[in-house]
């Protein structure tokens, strides 16, 4: 059996002038309702990966939705909310304008430290990845070979517990827009995680 993660490609949505904090949601919601960018060139390891399984999900975001029918026009996505991407805390600062990307930063961090005003924990997001992981894995032993196109925090999450129940792959996953990780699974993984492939 087979799950690989894929991450989504480049938003479209590119305002990039200093916002307030209290505008920061404004601008993720308007992240969130943009689609990306049509590539050139796709990485052939990603093209290969999703032309090669027998079923493709995708978080219910946009931009994952429209990644994965870039990559395969022609398949069948089942696209769930379990698997959109963390949320971001909302800033108590006010009055204050940084460009989206500080905000993101920031508050990214700020999160991983446990700061979750407004928003999903990062406690509950780990709980969240445990059913994410549960529910692919189930679908790999349904039909053999499956990917997810993602994000790239929740890809991170759910690498960590496919590898915890002993699924085998690189355990430093890619934050590269269209990047793809894939993880292994068969009787004979008796020693959990224990090598690179």
């Amino acid at each position: 059996m087979e799950i690989s993660l894929i991450r989504h490609g480049k938003s479209k949505f590119t305002d990039n002038h200093p916002i307030t904090g209290e505008e920061f949601k404004n601008w993720v919601k308007s992240y969130d309702d943009i689609g990306v960018f049509k590539e050139h060139l796709y990485p052939q390891e990603t093209l290969n990966k999703i032309q090669s399984v027998n079923i493709v999900i995708s978080s219910d975001l946009k931009r994952s939705i429209e990644s994965a029918k870039l990559l395969h026009q022609n398949i069948n996505i089942t696209s769930m909310p379990l698997f959109r991407e963390t949320e971001l805390p909302i800033p108590l600062i006010k009055g204050i304008k940084l460009n989206p990307n500080v905000w993101l930063f920031t508050l990214r961090c700020l999160w991983f430290l446990g700061y979750s005003r407004d928003c999903e924990s990062i406690f509950n997001a780990k709980l969240r990845a445990q059913k994410a992981a549960q529910v692919l894995i189930e679908q790999a032993q349904e039909h053999k070979s499956i990917a997810l196109v993602g994000h790239g925090v929740f890809n991170m999450f759910i690498r960590k517990e496919l590898l915890k129940k002993g699924w085998i792959g690189k355990r430093k996953t890619s934050s590269k827009h269209w990047s793809c990780m894939t993880y292994y699974f068969n009787k004979t993984n008796i020693v959990k995680n224990k090598h690179d492939i």
